[in-house]
C-alpha cells in the first residue's frame, strides 16, 4: 500500500483547512469527559508531541 503524505495533516493544518479549532480536532482524537474518540486508530495518532490526522478522517467528521 502506497501512502501519500499529502493525506496526513498536523492538527494545526487540519484545523485551518476544515475550519475547526485545534482543540476540537485533538478532542476528537482523544475523546473527552468519558466519551470515546471520534477518530478511528487509523485516522489519528500522536507522534512524539505532534498529533497527526488523515484527510479521510477529517472529511468523515468535518466535511469540507
Amino acid at each position: 500500500m502506497k501512502i501519500n503524505l499529502d493525506d496526513v495533516l498536523t492538527l494545526n493544518e487540519a484545523s485551518k483547512i476544515y475550519g475547526v479549532s485545534p482543540v476540537t480536532v485533538r478532542q476528537a482524537c482523544t475523546g473527552q469527559h468519558g466519551t470515546p474518540p471520534r477518530f478511528t486508530p487509523e485516522e489519528c495518532r500522536k507522534s512524539e508531541n505532534v498529533w497527526l490526522v488523515t484527510r479521510a478522517g477529517m472529511e468523515r467528521l468535518y466535511k469540507k
